[in-house]
């Protein structure tokens, strides 16, 4: 996992559209210092981090190769969110909805019922 970390490291450096030189400066190390972190022979510290989370760098993705939410625009955090904050049937709906649009084209979704039961459902929207 460690070796990991320099190419994560790397990724974030080339995202934020910055040299080595110019990213070591920001963490407060030499040009060596950061092509050693980016070839996984040596590793950053803590002060380092610090350092390049302010340019915007994900720390966390860097360390434990999983984005944080910060990383996620404004439309993702409010999806996240809302999900985490509805109903189960919201969320299985949301679920259902999502997954609908990764069906292949050519896949037919098949519904079926009789009188007021669709797909083993009550709807008895016309009760009298």
């Amino acid at each position: 996992m460690r070796e990991n970390i320099g190419a994560r490291l790397k990724e974030e450096r080339e995202r934020l559209g910055l040299s080595q030189l110019a990213f070591g400066d920001v963490g407060g190390v030499k040009k060596l210092a950061q092509l050693n972190y980016e070839k996984g022979e040596r590793y950053p510290d803590a002060s380092y981090l610090f350092a390049v989370s302010k340019l915007g760098v994900d720390v966390q993705f860097v360390v434990t190769g999983v984005r944080s939410a910060e990383a996620l625009n404004e439309d993702e955090q409010q999806l996240i969110n809302l999900f985490r904050s509805a109903p189960i049937a919201v969320k299985a709906a949301a679920l259902a909805a999502l997954n609908a649009g990764n069906l292949a084209s050519d896949t037919a979704i098949n519904v079926t019922g009789h009188g007021n039961r669709v797909a083993g459902r009550d709807f008895s929207e016309n009760k009298k």
